[in-house]
């Protein structure tokens, strides 16, 4: 005969894994991605920034009129890479949330 759980039983909260421990996981249980778009986005945005400035000091290392000409090129590409960096995180962010949304319709 099954007995009713106590109430410390009651009272427990499930631990929340560490990002390690997610890493670990073989079985795919949990997903990582989630939890780590903000820092992708950030990453990728500060990489598209050093690329530019890469770009318009390269420019101005040849002449002048080549580093202006990258300033302006540079600040554009800049301003489309931080649109297509958004773009993307945000498709990443509607597939997990629908999955999580079907995972839970489905467990239900």
């Amino acid at each position: 005969m099954a007995t009713a759980p106590s109430y410390v039983e009651q009272q427990t909260v499930a631990r929340e894994k560490s990002l390690i421990e997610n890493l670990m996981d073989f079985s795919f249980e949990r997903m990582v991605t989630p939890r780590m778009l903000k820092m992708l986005y950030g990453l990728h945005l500060l990489m598209g920034l050093v690329a530019a400035i890469w770009f318009v000091f390269n420019g101005f290392q040849t002449s002048t009129s080549n580093g202006l000409l990258a300033l302006i090129i540079g600040f554009a590409a800049m301003l489309l890479w931080i649109v297509y960096c958004r773009i993307v995180v945000e498709l990443l962010a509607v597939v997990f949330r629908a999955a999580r949304v079907i995972t839970n319709s489905q467990n239900q």
